[in-house]
């Protein structure tokens, strides 16, 4: 899947499946290749990926129709831009809680590469773009994905007008820090985070842009909010996947040997 083939899946509320990749092994895109994804999460705010190291991982990944969507440390316009020069087919921006930082990724992420004074009249609508570069940069950014994350209630207070924003494309909660936010630190099924979970869906939908989530708790919540209308699916990661994997094979070997195992030491990243 292209980026622009991202954006119009997640418009259109077509489920888009992805899942996070942590490790810059050149031996992973192979098998990714073969999972039947339509994009790969890259996360630059909780995970050591250097520029370098990042842009081969956009550049490899692109080059196999898979999307990769960076997450970049800050919602910084400069960094969006960064990781888009690098090969990202889209942007996620962490912790937003306004639609002013929307518009200002929305700079970098659909007006790229224009900046300062004539990018911020365009901006606020004081000023358009000649004919000639408004064309130029639609065909340049036309692949070029905005998603913020939506992991506070103050985001939650300003929600409708984060959903309206012009040139968002997604909003893609994040459990961990949302749950912290509420105050029920990864009580994932108490029920103030399943009815903020679904209210993010409902708004992000009917504003007309994807919503999601990056969960690794539960196949079956995750199938339960698609249903409702979460569209773009996040699930898991690649070192979660292992660890279950590996946790699953090596319990039941033991337990077919008599033998008792240690005890499981928690490994998941919360993101």
């Amino acid at each position: 899947m292209t980026g622009e083939e991202l954006i119009r899946a997640l418009r259109d509320g077509r489920p888009v499946f992805g899942t996070l990749i942590v490790s810059t092994s050149p031996r992973w895109p192979d098998a990714v290749a073969g999972l039947g994804l339509d994009f790969v999460f890259l996360d630059t705010e909780h995970t050591p990926i250097d520029r370098h190291q990042l842009s081969w991982m956009c550049q490899t990944y692109r080059a196999l129709r898979l999307a990769p969507v960076v997450r970049i440390p800050s919602p910084d316009p400069y960094a969006a831009a960064m990781v888009l020069d690098g090969g990202a087919a889209g942007v996620i921006a962490p912790y937003v809680e306004s639609a002013e930082q929307v518009q200002l990724l929305r700079g970098a992420v659909k007006f790229r590469p224009v900046k300062g004074r004539k990018l911020q009249a365009a901006l606020d609508g004081t000023a358009e773009f000649e004919p000639r570069l408004e064309e130029y940069l639609r065909r340049r950014n036309r692949g070029s994905a905005l998603i913020v994350n939506v992991e506070s209630t103050a985001a939650m207070e300003k929600l409708d007008e984060i959903v309206a924003a012009d040139g968002l494309d997604a909003v893609l909660i994040g459990p961990h820090d949302l749950s912290c936010s509420l105050g029920i630190p990864e009580q994932y099924d108490h029920p103030r985070f399943e009815e903020a979970v679904r209210e993010i869906i409902a708004k992000a939908r009917a504003a007309g842009i994807g919503a999601g989530i990056h969960f690794s708790a539960g196949v079956e919540q995750q199938i339960e909010w698609a249903r409702a209308g979460m569209n773009l699916i996040v699930h898991s990661s690649d070192v979660n996947a292992f660890q279950e994997g590996m946790r699953r094979d090596l319990e039941t070997i033991r337990r077919a040997l008599g033998l008792r195992g240690p005890e499981a030491a928690p490994g998941d990243v919360n993101i």
